[in-house]
């Protein structure tokens, strides 16, 4: 085994060392573990993408940089704690909750912003025929009316996990000994023990 070979790379040093093209393989190639697809993915030549990924993944760069990448699924799919709370943040504070279940005409749908549409569970449509003054014949004429009712996504589901995410919901447990069964933080184990001795006391 040579020294090239035995070398050992840092993170640093495996992208410092890669080309565009080999990083492109590399994270191509987690993804399908196709060898000659990740080539044509990466921009390699189509004829010659199988010979190209073997000779790729020879190189000890190249399995190295596989072995930093391939299990970091959350950095290459871009997931971050930032990013899912950006998620569930359109939807706990929609501004759009007053069209939630209503029928609404089409131009007003198309006049949500995305961010608002990504607050979507589902979508209804219906057409309708109503009859319009037409002032250049005198007359009602048909007019087709696109109508969209949309059904968003639970603000109080996404704020609960907001709420979960972020450790603001505090343990409680149900405190069987009150009459309204009101919710009581947990017992210490000393007023727990306080409580047992004055039942002890009472038998």
């Amino acid at each position: 085994m040579n020294e090239q070979e035995e070398k050992k790379y840092t993170l640093k040093e495996l992208k410092e060392k890669l080309t565009e093209k080999e990083r492109l393989f590399c994270h191509q190639y987690i993804i399908n573990w196709n060898g000659a697809r990740s080539a044509r993915e990466a921009g390699y030549s189509e004829d010659s993408a199988k010979e190209i990924a073997h000779a790729t993944l020879t190189k000890v760069h190249i399995q190295q940089y596989i072995d930093f990448i391939k299990n970091d699924f959350e950095k290459e799919a871009g997931i971050t704690k930032l990013s899912q709370l950006n998620e569930l943040k359109k939807i706990a504070y929609s501004s759009i909750a007053h069209i939630h279940n209503t029928w609404i005409e089409l131009n007003e749908f198309e006049a949500l912003t995305d961010e608002q549409k990504e607050c979507i569970e589902s979508i209804d449509t219906k057409i309708e025929i109503i009859h319009k003054y037409d002032q250049d014949s005198d007359s009602k004429k048909p007019v087709e009316i696109k109508y969209i009712k949309i059904k968003l996504y639970s603000k109080i589901q996404a704020i609960d996990q907001i709420n979960k995410m972020m450790g603001y919901n505090a343990p409680y447990k149900l405190d069987h000994s009150s009459s309204d069964g009101t919710m009581s933080p947990p017992l210490t184990p000393e007023s727990a023990k306080a409580i047992d001795d004055k039942i002890k006391d009472s038998i």
